[in-house]
């Protein structure tokens, strides 16, 4: 029960903190491409950056607090990124140029449903055991561990 609890814990974060670094992907992109007319790629670029910096801070200081933190889980960080972006755009070339399906709605689905999927699986897996890996903190503690040993020494009753 307590792993599961862990789990939904640990998923939610990384839910929320996904959707806190979305916005702030949305809202540079369109800062960028709006008010300071900078080019769609190199907009989508910062954009991206501003997007895995904001994932990153939030899974290091919320979701994973008791995680390492420093500039090599930033850069593993940033190359799981760039791998879910890769399977979002392999999903869209498949479906519009291997499958044919051209449509708007075909490209939404393939690139923005279909590839979002996987591509946050791939994220939340390779964030867990390759940036974070889960399991023990700096000081080389189970984190599960201690929580368990904390309700176990803390009864109902207070």
């Amino acid at each position: 029960m307590l792993r599961d609890r862990g789990r939904l814990r640990e998923v939610g974060g990384f839910a929320v903190v996904g959707l806190a670094a979305y916005a702030a992907d949305l809202a540079v992109f369109l800062w960028l491409r709006g008010p300071l007319d900078l080019g769609p790629v190199a907009a989508k670029t910062a954009s991206f950056l501003a997007g895995c910096t904001v994932a990153y801070l939030g899974n290091a200081l919320g979701t994973y607090r008791r995680r390492t933190v420093g500039l090599r889980e930033y850069a593993v960080f940033f190359a799981v990124n760039l791998a879910g972006a890769a399977v979002q755009l392999l999903c869209l070339a498949a479906s519009h140029y291997g499958l044919g399906l051209t449509s708007a709605r075909a490209d939404t689905v393939s690139g923005l449903g279909v590839g979002m999927v996987l591509a946050t699986c791939l994220r939340f897996w390779g964030t867990r055991t390759l940036v974070f890996a889960t399991g023990t903190d700096p000081t080389g503690t189970d984190p599960a561990t201690e929580e368990a040993e904390e309700e176990a020494r803390t009864s109902w009753t207070g």
